[in-house]
């Protein structure tokens, strides 16, 4: 989700020019003494000799005297993902297990909507297969709809519609009781639905689970990810009852919705019959399978040559809602139907007197034939939205981007952004669909952004499902960050990745973040989650790349996503894929920068020349241990760069010394003059005689 409300802290912070000033000012001078030698060498950097030192006594200029660090200790894996290597299911390279497995999920829904009265009423058939190694004996919904009924408890404010209405509930045809005791039975707690069978469900027996549900469509629901707006948009999301995960590592994943934080899904497959009047164009997760019989030919015919073009082609316009653009059935409504395979989630819009765009984007070779293959496109927007003219394009050349940069070609066979003004603020993803507001006042790049970012979350967490409600980062930092290339690359000339270092470097400095390792719903502010899921995990990735070299970094990125792909990663996963492809241990950086609210600051104390050596002493004023690269300017000109490892601070030291020997004077020296690295004072980053 990219969050963009008019006091949005993100936004509030990034306006900040003075935060700017503290990031590229420089001065600083101090003194330090010697007493031990070794050397360092980075791929990318010549070779250095460092001479460690106690920490200093005092301090001249405007550096302080180095408080005696903290040694990172190795972070400790918890015992439910042991437990899943020891059974073969996991392992410690980041790679799934010989045994690993996954649950199978089947939904056939027929789902019928009600635009006047903003209701929803549903009808579906469960398959579910259990694929693990334990007797199950109940199976957990969720249930995101009754976080709009009176009493649920919930961390945001939201429109009170009455929640779920549960009509039936059956286990292979046979109808259960709410709340009884003993046998078949189900009951609702807060946002869960619980169904329990007579019996366990043996490991691969199945369960055919039958529902009937309805609900009340809030306004802006489930935190503004889904609803309604004016008489010519819905949007509907978490709108049936979901299976919530079994996975090899904790069992089920009951947290309950309050909101804040998003969501863990479990994969599936999905054929959905949507009710709808005429009129109404309506897209979603999966393919049409009906396409002929619901629209109107002329419409089709347009919508099958916009797919097969490179330029957006309009299918719709608002104009033509006037005449008849959908087919009827005998009852006077229209049954759209969608499938999808292997899908954490399916949702769906209703459009009327809109703008629908069609093209198709290049998405690489997915199966290998040699072929470039494509996805289609969709844009769906209203006369006022006028920016969105460009969305058409900023998706083709953003998923076309994005499947040369995470390795995995996009797999589905449509992208569609849907301009959801009244609904949302900012963007929210799901599988090929994205609703986005319309950034009528925040311009062309802001709209970008957004789609791109939207876009991204297609990697992660819908390819790669990642359990949001409890580490936000792992998917809204990650796509972030991989936003933040995108941008880099299709929107050049200035740092994309900067603004969120700024962020994160403001809000550590003001000392109110949290850890990134927290659980979500459970950091102490708004504003802890908002850093601790968005700019400071982009900006981590920035340093571990800045840490391992562009090569080695994009090298375990890839193969996360490649090997994850379609399947349930923990934390864990991604901290041991890069260890394994880097060969590095990076229990130091993991525990510096997920499980602790440590700041960087490094200084450049003196520079002090003796003959053709020169001393240049660096000190290390923060807790958060990470190498120091040197940009070094002689008198002649020449260029000098050199790196001090990361081993110079895990001794616990807090003073080096950086030998040159030249002809020629030092003449300035700049600590991490690209900014890799998240500084958190910058002012005493450089030397200049």
């Amino acid at each position: 989700m990219f969050f963009k409300r008019p006091s949005s802290l993100v936004s509030l912070i990034r306006s900040f020019p003075v935060v700017l000033v503290l990031m590229l000012g420089c001065t600083g001078a101090a003194q330090v003494s010697t007493n031990e030698r070794h050397a360092g060498t980075h791929p990318g950097h010549d070779s250095v000799e460092i001479v460690l030192t106690e920490a200093s006594s005092a301090t001249t200029g405007q550096l302080r005297t180095p408080e005696k660090r903290p040694i990172p200790a190795p972070i400790e894996f918890p015992e439910a993902f042991q437990r899943a290597v020891a059974r073969g299911t996991r392992t410690n390279e980041g790679l799934p297990g010989k045994d690993y497995w996954q649950q199978e999920t089947d939904y056939t829904i027929t789902v019928k909507l009600f635009p006047e009265e903003k209701k929803l009423e549903g009808s579906g058939k469960i398959v579910y297969v259990n694929r693990s190694f334990d007797a199950l004996d109940a199976i957990h919904f969720e249930l995101a709809m009754n976080l709009h009924k009176e009493g649920t408890i919930r961390n945001e404010e939201a429109e009170i519609t009455g929640g779920v209405q549960i009509s039936s509930v059956r286990i292979d045809g046979v109808p259960l009781k709410e709340n009884d005791f003993g046998g078949s039975r189900y009951f609702v707690i807060g946002t869960q639905l619980v169904v329990v069978p007579a019996d366990p469900i043996a490991p691969g027996a199945s369960i055919t689970i039958g529902i009937d549900w309805s609900f009340l469509i809030p306004q802006a629901g489930a935190g503004e990810r889904m609803g309604y707006s004016k008489d010519d948009l819905l949007f509907l999301a978490y709108w049936y009852p979901i299976v919530s995960v079994y996975d090899d590592v904790e069992g089920w994943h009951t947290d309950p919705f309050l909101s804040r934080s998003e969501f863990y899904s479990g994969f599936g497959d999905y054929d959905v019959t949507i009710d709808v009047p005429p009129g109404w164009i309506v897209l979603a997760t999966g393919e049409l399978a009906n396409a002929p019989e619901v629209l109107a030919p002329d419409v089709y015919k347009r919508m099958i040559r916009a797919y097969e073009s490179d330029e957006p082609l309009r299918i719709l316009e608002p104009s033509q809602f006037d005449q008849p653009v959908t087919l009827a059935d005998e009852n006077g409504r229209v049954l759209w139907q969608y499938r999808a395979e292997k899908v954490r989630d399916f949702t769906f819009s209703l459009s009327r007197n809109a703008f629908w765009e069609g093209s198709r984007a290049s998405v690489g070779d997915r199966d290998g034939d040699g072929v470039t293959d494509y996805t289609r496109i969709n844009s769906v927007y209203r006369p006022n939205a006028t920016r969105w003219v460009k969305a058409s394009a900023y998706q083709q050349s953003a998923i076309s981007f994005l499947s040369e940069f995470t390795g995995l070609p996009y797999p589905w066979p449509h992208m569609t952004a849907v301009e959801g003004a009244g609904i949302i603020g900012g963007g929210m993803e799901f599988p090929m669909m994205t609703l986005i507001g319309d950034y009528s006042a925040a311009g062309d790049e802001a709209l970008q952004s957004v789609i791109i970012h939207e876009l991204a979350h297609m990697w992660i967490p819908m390819i790669i499902s990642t359990n949001e409600r409890r580490h936000a980062w792992f998917d809204e930092g990650t796509t972030t960050f991989t936003e933040n290339q995108t941008k880099n690359a299709l929107i050049p000339g200035q740092p994309h990745d900067l603004p969120d270092q700024v962020t994160y470097v403001y809000m550590a400095r003001s000392g109110i973040e949290g850890e990134i390792m927290r659980w979500s719903d459970y950091h102490y502010t708004p504003a802890a989650y908002l850093i601790a899921s968005y700019p400071k995990p982009a900006t981590v990735l920035v340093a571990l790349r800045g840490v391992l070299g562009e090569e080695t970094f994009m090298k375990a990125y890839r193969s996360f996503i490649e090997t994850w792909a379609f399947k349930h990663p923990t934390p864990y996963d991604f901290f041991n894929t890069f260890e394994r492809v880097s060969g590095q241990d990076l229990d130091w950086f993991w525990r510096t920068w997920f499980f602790e609210t440590w700041k960087l600051d490094h200084a450049v104390a003196s520079v002090d020349r003796k003959g053709r050596v020169t001393d240049i002493h660096i000190q290390d004023l923060g807790k958060a241990p990470m190498p120091v690269d040197l940009k070094i300017t002689l008198d002649n000109g020449n260029t000098l760069h050199r790196r001090l490892p990361v081993e110079t601070w895990l001794s616990g030291a807090t003073d080096a010394v950086v030998t040159i020997d030249s002809d020629s004077p030092v003449r300035r020296v700049e600590i991490d003059p690209d900014h890799r690295f998240p500084d958190v004072n910058r002012m005493n980053n450089a030397w200049e005689r």
